[in-house]
């Protein structure tokens, strides 16, 4: 291969909206929805059709986290590192992105449990609402090694882990704007492999099965992973052409990894090249629809256990009521996947959406009355 295809220029492909990166959220974000809800059909998908569909969450995840790394890096690294953004501006604008819809979605699952009790309904499994496990799980705490968390909303664990990685984000980027774009590589994946050898040598797994109450311990080397990839990505240009053959390379090889068996660092190696490589193909022409399509996908995220659990909850005494047959029961269960895209897209348009409008005009009227001297919020969209 021609060294041509990658060199250190000033000249890196920009991410912009509605590109390769915003698809990618989407799918992914599509692909939790599925894996949540596998299990939730006459027979798991996991059995019927590939285990995939069970044991590719611990990829979805992986990429989840690796490519929050990656957009907060290249989208917040210059302002924080150039001091336009203080690390508590960008904690708070982070947290506060976060943080409302997920307390609105806890809210909601309480009120589900208390207004089912009062119609005489009991949940299948009354283990997963247990009200000790609540308080950690709303303050969003749980991925820290604090009691509580597990049940209700469960995958809001992995924000709870960003939580901290947000917190982490600005000392992590003192020390890698100080090296060079093939070292900050290196010791992203490098840490990476000494946090698996570590977890495997003290604990007998790998970092990507550590539970959820230390969630964290597994989302921090991704993330720094992610934004090891980004300051790369910023100091390294790389042929769109070779880009978007390496995308393509690596989404077969994960495919095909994942066809016969977990490969873990296989998978994670492809899920790392897919993303640089989305992130180095221009985008001539953004796609207003593939940028919605992304803006939606945190609602999908936080929503889709919510009504998989409404949803279900229905659809179980309804299919016990009038003994349904099987093609009806799989009927019920697309309805609820194609259920909770809807959701997702009105609660974006109809709650979050508003919310978030309001709290940005807040930190911009926050920014307009900061003294001089004080570090402004900077107005950036993650």
């Amino acid at each position: 291969m021609a060294w041509t295809a990658i060199s250190t220029r000033n000249e890196t492909t920009p991410i912009v909206r509605g590109g390769w990166l915003d698809a990618l959220r989407f799918i992914v974000a599509g692909l939790i929805i599925l894996h949540h809800f596998q299990g939730a059909g006459p027979a798991p998908l996991a059995e019927s059709l590939h285990p995939v569909f069970e044991r590719g969450g611990f990829l979805l995840t992986n990429f989840f986290l690796i490519d929050s790394g990656y957009v907060l890096m290249r989208v917040y690294g210059a302002s924080v590192s150039g001091g336009r953004m203080s690390a508590g501006a960008f904690f708070a604008k982070r947290f506060l992105r976060v943080w409302p819809a997920h307390i609105m979605m806890g809210l909601s699952l309480i009120a589900l449990v208390l207004g089912s009790a009062a119609l005489g309904l009991a949940p299948r499994a009354p283990e997963w609402f247990d009200w000790g496990q609540l308080p950690a799980q709303m303050g969003l705490v749980q991925a820290f090694g604090i009691p509580g968390g597990y049940g209700w909303n469960a995958p809001s664990w992995s924000i709870s882990a960003l939580i901290g990685c947000y917190l982490a984000f600005p000392w992590i980027l003192k020390g890698l704007v100080r090296l060079g774009p093939w070292s900050v590589l290196a010791l992203g994946v490098g840490l990476y492999l000494l946090a698996n050898q570590l977890t495997w040598s003290l604990l007998g797994y790998p970092v990507y099965q550590m539970p959820m109450g230390f969630g964290f311990f597994r989302a921090l080397p991704l993330f720094f992973l992610g934004m090891s990839l980004a300051w790369f990505a910023q100091k390294v240009w790389i042929a769109p052409k070779l880009a978007r053959w390496a995308g393509v390379a690596a989404a077969l090889g994960l495919a095909v990894a994942q066809y016969f068996d977990k490969n873990a660092l296989v998978s994670l190696a492809c899920i790392s090249i897919i993303i640089l490589a989305a992130g180095a193909v221009p985008t001539p022409r953004p796609s207003k629809w593939i940028e919605k399509a992304a803006q939606v996908s945190f609602s999908m995220f936080i929503t889709n256990e919510v009504v998989r659990i409404a949803w279900f909850g229905v659809a179980n005494v309804a299919i016990v009521r009038f003994a349904l047959p099987v093609s009806a029961q799989w009927a019920l269960w697309a309805c609820g996947v194609a259920a909770a895209f809807a959701f997702a897209w009105l609660f974006h348009v109809a709650i979050d959406t508003p919310v978030q409008d309001r709290i940005r005009a807040w930190l911009k009227g926050r920014t307009r009355r900061a003294p001089a001297g004080l570090q402004p919020v900077v107005s950036l969209e993650g």
